[in-house]
């Protein structure tokens, strides 16, 4: 092994490695300045681009994106308040206090330092995995790797600190999604509705982008101004070295407690953070300063965050289990190379799995050293409002959709899958588990009928690591429940910080016709699902009649809960409670309100996205974003005229080249082929 790890840092040496390392470290740093993106967005973007790529260039860009994205994350949250992504929100608290009281740079130093030491401690971590659990991972056969799929699947969606038949119904419908093309077992199409289109199945990019991606724009779209209030850096640097090594013992409590959140699937670095966060406070002997502008609670929040996602990696490297939603996604293009995680990783792929250890604690240091260096420019493109940047996201997304595949369908099927994720972001469904399934789905076919020939009956289950894995997926269940009829009888009324909830709960529509609506759209895609499945051959049929009858016993739950409370609703009494409930946690209209502001403002967003998509299938890409930048920036954006101008210049130009310097096909349109 150690023979491994060192040809993995020789191979550093290779100058394409470590351009793609460099380039996916700035790209990184650059989204998790954007408000939604994160790793999530870096990996989806950048994922496109690696097609083409040896496995080592592509992991390279990848993981270098992936370990820096919650270093730069907290740039806006100490010097706007408005924290990159969910996790960051936990740095706010005391960063942001900071920066009011002129000390940022003092924040800022404590925020790096600790990120860049919790991205190294993650990748010891993730390191001194392989050994420990290779005897492990090398036992299991295919009842292990089936329980492992199910149960990355189950407890994305239990563990997800949302409604937990929702998360079930999520997984599930991403599960069915997955099954769309050719069956693995018997090489028959399903739910292809004899389109060659979708013969392939679904794009992973499309999907992705779409439910986070386009979901995300559409539902920060409206914000049209950047941040008014100026802070300046200050000085503090040397302090804040000095505080960072004077608690050196919480950075490395909280780099623990985020590689253990990694690990676990579903929980992600919002959770970690707030773990890490809350022991500092809970090990302090003085507790006043925090929230005051405290740097224990800069210190432990911060290491947390980046060892997360090294910690994310180990489940998906060595089990197959992706720990949150960048790792599906880097799941999906190891799946397309070829690359089986799991047993034959580690006997077949080992200097891969190093690569990606020295790749991460290289980002992790780059990342620290890079913001810097930069912390003053990078404060700046904070202050961009979040419309402006849309209208370049928009047509980047796009464009990183059609790479996979070449085809306009994957396009169509991403601003469907956006409008989609909207809805269920808006209306409380996390949407991990939705793509958790997607990911897994193929897996956990073919690992259950390889189950299913070796072993007679259920003889399968009285293994002792399938029981193991039974035991892991039920208890956390039981857990809940117990937890849900603890929160019915009202003890249960002081269970933790509000805002530890993950950026998927922030949901204003949920208890309202939208929320009544997705529930029916889950139960209608489950009844479809089941009678489009009965057509199939017994073998191709089993698993999608098994997923969509357990999907519409859950979405069938959720669609009863949904009408009793639009019942329940009629009532005046039940009216004014309902308002004065919302008014009390949002402060602002009841929950059962309809066409709300911010649902309008999305939905025009998303036919603004399919003029463009119209568009470049009419002319072409370059002519579409010529057209459709512009209008956006000066129509929904509301920005001057030259800042259109120079906008539409820049990336017009930016694409013009990309085809030349990256393996990157520009859309074609139906005037393009008459000519």
């Amino acid at each position: 092994m150690l023979d491994s790890a060192m040809a993995a840092l020789a191979s550093l040496a290779d100058p394409s490695l470590l351009i793609m390392l460099l380039i996916g470290t700035v790209a990184g740093l650059i989204m998790g300045l954007i408000p939604g993106l994160g790793g999530t967005g870096a990996v989806a973007i950048l994922l496109p681009i690696t097609f083409g790529m040896e496995p080592p260039q592509a992991l390279a860009l990848l993981i270098g994106a992936l370990a820096v994205v919650h270093t730069s994350d907290t740039v806006s949250a100490v010097l706007l308040g408005a924290p990159g992504s969910a996790s960051a929100s936990v740095t706010m608290l005391d960063g942001y206090a900071m920066a009011k009281k002129g000390q940022a740079a003092r924040a800022l130093t404590l925020a790096f330092l600790s990120s860049m030491a919790g991205g190294i401690i993650g990748a010891v971590g993730l390191t001194l995995a392989i050994p420990l659990a290779r005897p492990l991972v090398l036992s299991f056969a295919s009842p292990e790797l089936f329980m492992l799929t199910v149960l990355g699947v189950s407890l994305a969606a239990v563990l997800s600190r949302g409604n937990i038949i929702k998360g079930v119904s999520a997984g599930l419908l991403g599960l069915i999604l997955g099954m769309v093309g050719t069956s693995p077992t018997t090489a028959e199409e399903r739910f292809t509705f004899g389109s060659l289109f979708l013969g392939d199945g679904l794009s992973l990019v499309a999907v992705a982008l779409g439910i986070f991606g386009l979901a995300e724009i559409a539902s920060r779209a409206s914000q049209r101004h950047g941040e008014k209030q100026t802070i300046t850096l200050g000085g503090g640097w040397g302090q804040g070295i000095r505080e960072w090594l004077t608690h050196w013992t919480q950075v490395i409590r909280g780099a623990l407690i985020g590689i253990w959140a990694g690990v676990l699937p579903g929980v992600g670095a919002t959770a970690g953070t707030w773990m890490a966060y809350g022991q500092a406070v809970a090990t302090a002997k003085d507790k006043r300063q925090f929230g005051k502008g405290d740097p224990r609670g800069i210190v432990g929040p911060e290491s947390a965050n980046n060892s997360v996602e090294a910690g994310d990696l180990i489940p998906t490297l060595l089990f197959g289990i992706p720990g949150g939603v960048p790792s599906a996604m880097l799941l999906g293009m190891l799946l397309t190379y070829g690359i089986q995680p799991g047993p034959s990783i580690i006997t077949e792929h080992l200097d891969l799995m190093y690569l990606i250890v020295w790749s991460f604690a290289i980002a992790s240091i780059l990342g620290a050293l890079l913001c810097f260096l930069s912390v003053k420019q990078l404060a700046k493109l904070t202050k961009v409002p979040f419309a402006v940047l849309a209208a370049g996201l928009v047509a980047i997304m796009l464009l990183g959709s059609f790479q996979e595949g070449g085809q306009l369908g994957d396009l169509w099927i991403m601003i469907i899958l956006g409008v989609f994720g909207w809805l269920l972001k808006s209306t409380g469904f996390p949407r991990a588990p939705f793509l958790i399934g997607f990911v897994l789905a193929i897996p956990l076919e073919r690992y259950y009928f390889l189950t299913d020939s070796l072993y007679e009956g259920f003889d399968w289950m009285a293994r002792p690591g399938v029981i193991v894995f039974l035991a892991i997926l039920i208890l956390p269940m039981i857990w809940a429940f117990i937890k849900f009829i603890r929160a019915r009888r009202h003890t249960n009324l002081d269970d933790g910080h509000r805002d530890e909830q993950p950026e998927d709960d922030e949901a204003p529509l949920k208890n309202s016709t939208w929320s009544l609506t997705a529930s029916g759209i889950f139960f209608v895609a489950f009844a479809a699902a089941f009678i489009s499945s009965a057509s199939f051959s017994p073998e191709a049929r089993l698993v999608p009649q098994l997923v969509s009858t357990g999907g519409l016993i859950f979405s069938g739950i959720l669609l009863f809960i949904e009408i009793r409370r639009r019942l329940r609703d009629r009532t005046p009494k039940a009216d004014e409670t309902l308002a004065e409930e919302a008014e009390g946690i949002r402060g602002t209209q009841p929950a059962k309100a309809g066409w709300t502001l911010d649902a309008k403002f999305a939905l025009k967003t998303f036919l603004w996205m399919t003029g463009f998509l119209a568009l470049t299938a009419a002319f072409g890409y370059l002519i579409a974003v010529t057209i459709f930048i512009p209008a956006f920036l000066l129509i929904v954006a509301r920005a001057r005229l030259k800042v259109a101008i120079i906008y539409t210049g820049v990336l017009y130009l930016v694409l013009l080249a990309l085809p030349s310097l990256l393996p990157i096909d520009l859309p074609q349109g139906w005037l393009n082929t008459l000519i």
